[in-house]
């Protein structure tokens, strides 16, 4: 065997592995957050997060995340669908979560940003499962959206 061929051979997988490895890490293969939607930073008071039932009535997903450890999050979103039911659930799925990538809001659908599969708004915390974004128990009760604490942190498979 020729050893400048062999040399060559070589370069060209360090070359091939490196090439490789930037991939994983700007792609976020890795294990990165690749989240298209910028989330507010909350945090539970006594065992409870509350919002606003005000802070829904344009329809729009609001996300939140909660940091309850270091480096270890929770991302959740809530919405008032067409039926003006406001509505919770993680930003992933059983199908889609190692993505990490989450849901975008088109209209009156949530959108899957790893698969592109469309979800009705009115039937989030209707329908589990599959690539349906994961349901996050709620109630209402005095203008506020209440979730607590325990039902958020059910949800960190998702997010590991």
């Amino acid at each position: 065997m020729n050893p400048k061929k062999g040399i060559k051979r070589n370069t060209l997988l360090k070359t091939a592995f490196a090439a490789l490895a930037i991939f994983i890490c700007f792609t976020g293969i890795a294990g990165a957050w690749n989240f298209k939607i910028p989330a507010q930073k909350v945090r539970p008071a006594d065992g409870i997060f509350k919002f606003s039932e005000k802070d829904f009535a344009d329809g729009k997903a609001i996300y939140f995340v909660y940091e309850y450890a270091s480096k270890q999050k929770i991302r959740f979103f809530l919405i008032k669908s067409k039926d003006s039911t406001i509505r919770a659930a993680f930003d992933a799925c059983d199908v889609c979560f190692r993505g990490k990538q989450g849901y975008v809001q088109q209209g009156d659908l949530m959108v899957c940003a790893k698969c592109g599969m469309k979800f009705p708004t009115d039937k989030i915390n209707q329908v589990r499962g599959g690539c349906n974004p994961s349901p996050l128990e709620r109630t209402i009760q005095d203008g506020q959206v209440i979730i607590s604490e325990k039902d958020v942190l059910a949800g960190a498979g998702y997010f590991k």
